[in-house]
């Protein structure tokens, strides 16, 4: 994937779905925060989440969920998804906080890292619930919350390719079952 091919990958983004999802090699960290950046665009343009101050049509903010492994790149996407939303933001991986809040005038943006998440009661020591109901949410290791995403969202895989920076994105929406 080419950095100037931004238009196209925003493209193939806005047309997935779990049947077809958008699917995308990168081969370096500056080009994997760039789908990221490409995924928070189209979250920003959507005009039905933008009539309802970024909410779908069951009035749930968008909410990304995260899988892969262990150095996968998903605080890379994160970075990148982040860099729309609070440009200059110090984006980290928040294992030991759990959630790292972003917040600008107009957006808020809540990261988690649900890595050491074993249960619904871990949820809810940390806000979770409540954050979800107030922002945009990106998670990783979103397979820790299994039950507890929100009905509708945004599901990104990130795997290893062949080569040691080479990373296979698949992005599509996703409906959960029994979401939150």
């Amino acid at each position: 994937m080419k950095i100037d091919a931004i238009d196209i990958t925003k493209e193939n983004i806005k047309k997935s779905t779990c049947s077809c999802p958008a699917r995308f090699v990168t081969h370096c960290e500056r080009e994997t925060e760039a789908v990221g950046a490409a995924l928070a665009q189209v979250i920003i343009e959507d005009e039905e989440l933008n009539r309802s101050k970024l909410q779908n049509e069951n009035r749930e903010y968008p909410f990304i969920a995260l899988y892969g492994g262990m150095g996968a790149g998903k605080t890379v996407f994160v970075r990148g998804f982040a860099s729309l939303f609070s440009p200059g933001a110090a984006v980290r991986s928040p294992t030991y906080t759990v959630a790292n809040e972003y917040k600008t005038g107009k957006y808020n943006l809540y990261h988690f890292d649900l890595y050491r998440i074993t249960d619904a009661d871990d949820l809810y020591s940390t806000g979770y619930f409540e954050y979800i109901d107030s922002g945009v949410c990106i998670a990783e290791w979103s397979e820790n919350a299994h039950g507890c995403l929100p009905r509708h969202i945004w599901r990104v895989d990130i795997e290893h390719g062949t080569d040691e920076n080479e990373r296979i994105l698949t992005i599509c929406r996703a409906k959960t079952e029994g979401g939150v």
